[in-house]
């Protein structure tokens, strides 16, 4: 950050943290909240391993939450609905 922008007081945007995979009927969920002028866009990484082979499918929605925190819980939940919906499918 520039000394002009600390002098200023503007702060450092909040950058969300790598964050521990979530199991889930065999898949594995990575939380990945996106900064949004809204706050935070649902967002995760949903992963699982499939004949030797790591399938990835990133889920992005237009839903935002006004902390990291809440749009953290909700990406899982998106998450695992999208799981339960379309289960290996949703890696196309």
């Amino acid at each position: 950050m520039s000394l002009l922008s600390r002098l200023f007081g503007k702060s450092a945007p909040e950058v969300p943290k790598a964050a521990e995979p979530v199991t889930h009927n065999g898949f594995r969920i990575f939380p990945q909240p996106m900064k949004d002028v809204a706050g935070y866009r649902i967002a995760a990484r949903v992963e699982k391993d499939m004949d030797g082979v790591t399938r990835t499918h990133q889920l992005i929605r237009a839903d935002t939450r006004a902390s990291l925190d809440e749009a953290t819980t909700a990406s899982i939940l998106k998450a695992r609905q999208a799981i339960d919906q379309l289960g290996e499918t949703l890696f196309g």
